[in-house]
């Protein structure tokens, strides 16, 4: 009976799919793509940044509850503020205490020592409804609060959007520069390879992190300066395995045939090469991807990436690392325990992704 052979891709496919390890942090790594992407939709602090905080709530334990009354905006909801959050939240004033009287509602602010705060008031027109259960809500900081009385929580999960954004930005953009520079040197060699490949050392014999510093000076601090200047330090890895898989290919047969077919460089290059040199490639980005978030966080704790209020794990170890001796290390552990979830995954798929494209297996 005829049976229909099965490609090279569906083959890895199957041999990544027995990887427990590999197809587990696949997993992973979409749960928090998700979390991150529809993050707005589930934290507590709808606020742009998570960054809405009351100095009055500074550090606070897990699972803290307190009274606040909730004064809504009457600015209506934009498409883009789902996914970005309010520029306008609705304001929360913490209190420890509250009556409704008349047309107004007295209360006292949140502290340490309420008999030290005096009442003060707000008018009822203020709010939608009159109903008390309306105005005065009980909110819970699952993960306490941090040193500006900003919810944890939703500061750590807005953070993964920061890692995985320089990781997919960086890792395309070392792709575009590498694939071109290395598929180029690969196939003409003679000057234009001796050329670039003097770049390729050029660029390899800087250490890494002294290299990103020196662009982001360059360009300046900021969110996408740390994108594009991780992105223009990792392409040289990516250009030395290009280089050395053209070479070896741009030999085989079903090459010198497409030359003998009069088809032009560029595509044979692009359709044919190229699509058989993709699989140590793909290795590499999953390493390079796990790279790109350690040295953005490294960026942002020396205060050279994101900056404030724009929330990222580097930042938050570096804003809460003194909390480590003070009694309330997970404000520094946890954003590093996330960092580690993230990178190793990405490192173990990279280990998954090298067995299952291994020709000789």
């Amino acid at each position: 009976m005829y049976q229909k052979s099965k490609s090279y891709t569906q083959i890895a496919l199957q041999r990544f799919k027995k990887d427990f390890w590999g197809v587990f942090c696949f997993w992973i790594i979409i749960v928090i793509a998700l979390i991150a992407t529809f993050a707005y939709f589930i934290i507590p602090d709808n606020s742009k940044n998570a960054n809405a905080g009351d100095l009055a709530l500074r550090s606070e334990s897990p699972g803290f509850k307190v009274q606040t009354i909730v004064i809504p905006t009457n600015e209506g909801i934009k498409f883009s503020e789902l996914w970005f959050g309010r520029e306008q939240a609705t304001q929360h004033i913490a209190i420890n205490e509250f009556h409704i009287q008349q047309d107004s509602i007295f209360y006292k602010p949140y502290s340490n020592q309420p008999e030290l705060e005096e009442f003060k008031a707000l008018p009822l027109s203020l709010f939608k409804s009159a109903n008390e259960k309306d105005i005065v809500q009980t909110k819970t900081y699952w993960l306490g609060t941090d040193n500006q009385g900003r919810d944890y929580l939703s500061r750590l999960i807005i953070g993964a959007r920061v890692s995985l954004s320089i990781g997919f930005v960086a890792v395309l953009i070392s792709l575009v520069i590498g694939i071109t520079l290395g598929a180029i040197a690969g196939y003409y060699g003679g000057k234009i390879d001796a050329l670039i490949l003097w770049l390729i050392n050029v660029f390899w014999s800087i250490p890494t992190l002294l290299l990103v510093i020196a662009i982001t000076l360059a360009l300046g601090k900021g969110f996408w300066q740390v994108f594009i200047a991780v992105g223009l330090t990792m392409w040289v890895e990516v250009a030395r395995v290009v280089r050395g898989q053209v070479i070896s290919v741009k030999e085989q047969q079903y090459v010198t045939a497409a030359r003998a077919l009069g088809y032009n460089n560029y595509r044979i290059i692009t359709k044919h090469i190229l699509p058989n040199c993709m699989a140590p490639v793909i290795v590499i980005s999953a390493a390079n991807f796990a790279s790109a978030i350690l040295v953005e966080s490294g960026l942002s704790f020396l205060g050279l990436g994101t900056q404030v209020p724009t929330p990222s794990w580097g930042a938050m170890i570096k804003e809460n690392y003194n909390y480590i001796l003070l009694g309330k290390p997970y404000l520094a552990l946890l954003p590093g325990f996330a960092m580690f979830i993230l990178v190793i995954s990405f490192m173990l798929i990279g280990n998954a992704l090298r067995d299952a494209l291994d020709v000789k297996k």
